[in-house]
């Protein structure tokens, strides 16, 4: 037995816990003399031995170093570095357990804050493919002795966890890297690339932005021409710095909707790593719309037009706000690009635009598709200017709730909300929330 003042100091190891219940974030919760203990890459009833790494007052954390008992839900992970590496919390879960969790917690999370009804939750939509759907992804990189590693950070920290090849990025993107740590490896270049940040798109073309920081760049362009690499190449100078082109222009595309709306994007600009998903997720804002081709539709973080285009061809007007210049600037094109001219795009901060944008003309629909921080000020401004139908799309049901909450006791109404699996072998979770002003 631990002594009070021992139970309770990082790096002491706990005695065998029984893991209960999966959380927010991923992780297993066992308890200990009174306290929580959050356990990550654990799995219900699991019975395992763990040292403390966090110490607050009404919890802990802490990481296995036995697992003494197997749950009879746990599987062997595909990937050899799952639980080193910080690019997947769950494959050691079989996926219909990924699911009933990802959807138990999502519906446990807008119910206890928002306190709306369980039968307005819907049942999560499962991804295609659990495995290779990722269709961008940073990969980091350090050199060492024994040569050029790629791979991703551990779990807080900024070391790089090697790793061959990825089981749930794209095959197209696997055999790219591969391709690119042999030309690195070994040349003077490897100590100055610290991430290679890759993407693949709907008709299978990939590209590869270089991120380097030493010098003689131009010998590394040569080198890099020289392959005859199948991909787009840039250079990233810096951290931000200026994007250089090797070879192709870096531009990819997706296609959405029915017939097929075609969207290009490019490095800086942002795209769903789940391509199959993103039509799902378009398809389902289009229909939980209920359009009558006369809205006058805003739609904030819009980027380079994944929900405005679609929505343009069955609405009266669409205006699309977006900080990025980059993605503004591509929205644009793709209204071109696909003969869509009924939408404008506004390269602005999404704070404000409703006060601004509803002067001009009544809002019918307001969609928003914010980041993981959610979009507390929009909330507000929803209460001072109702707007008839809101489509809150998140991929955090915490902020999302945060949100929502907001909105329900201010006069709106959840009509449904919907999960989606938009990442296999994560805890993360995808939704699509449809309110509407009941005044």
């Amino acid at each position: 037995m631990l002594s009070t003042q021992q139970q309770f100091e990082i790096n002491t190891i706990l005695p065998p816990l029984t893991v209960e219940t999966l959380v927010n974030g991923g992780a297993g919760l066992a308890r200990y003399e009174g306290r929580v203990v959050f356990i990550p890459h654990a799995a219900v009833d699991d019975v395992v031995r763990c040292r403390i790494t966090k110490v607050k007052k009404n919890f802990l954390e802490a990481e296995v170093v036995e697992l003494v008992k197997s749950s009879p839900l746990r599987q062997q992970p595909k990937c050899p570095v799952a639980g080193d590496c910080g690019g997947c919390q769950w494959q050691h879960l079989p996926y219909s357990e990924q699911l009933h969790w990802k959807e138990a917690l999502f519906k446990q999370t807008l119910i206890r804050q928002c306190k709306i009804p369980s039968a307005k939750i819907l049942p999560i939509i499962p991804a295609a493919d659990e495995w290779n759907y990722r269709s961008r992804v940073q990969i980091k990189c350090r050199n060492t002795r024994a040569g050029f590693v790629t791979g991703f950070y551990r779990p807080k920290s900024h070391f790089v966890v090697p790793m061959e090849q990825c089981p749930v990025i794209a095959p197209e993107l696997n055999s790219l890297l591969i391709r690119l740590r042999n030309i690195i490896n070994f040349t003077t270049y490897a100590d100055h690339i610290p991430q290679l940040d890759l993407a693949v798109d709907d008709r299978k073309q990939c590209s590869a932005v270089i991120h380097y920081f030493g010098p003689h760049f131009s010998a590394l362009v040569d080198l890099l021409k020289g392959e005859n690499l199948s991909a787009d190449l840039l250079i990233q100078l810096e951290s931000k710095g200026e994007l250089i082109k090797i070879c192709g222009d870096g531009v990819l595309q997706i296609s959405v909707d029915q017939p097929a709306i075609k969207l290009n994007y490019r490095a800086g600009s942002f795209a769903q790593i789940n391509l199959a998903q993103n039509r799902t997720l378009v398809e389902l804002a289009l229909n939980l719309a209920e359009l009558t081709g006369r809205e006058q539709v805003l739609d904030l973080y819009c980027g380079m037009g994944n929900f405005s285009l679609p929505l343009a061809r069955r609405v009266g007007q669409v205006v699309g706000v977006e900080e990025s210049a980059v993605s503004i600037n591509l929205a644009r094109d793709n209204s071109r690009l696909n003969k869509i001219d009924n939408l404008e795009f506004f390269n602005r901060t999404a704070a404000g635009a409703l006060s601004d944008f509803s002067q001009l003309h009544s809002i019918d629909l307001l969609l928003l598709d914010p980041p993981r921080s959610g979009a507390l000020a929009i909330m507000n401004e929803l209460l001072k200017i109702p707007v008839k139908r809101v489509l809150h799309v998140s991929c955090d049901p915490q902020t999302l709730a945060r949100d929502v909450k907001i909105l329900v006791n201010g006069g709106y109404e959840l009509i449904s909300s919907q999960p989606l699996d938009m990442f296999p072998q994560t805890h993360h979770c995808e939704s699509i929330t449809l309110l509407q002003y009941s005044g």
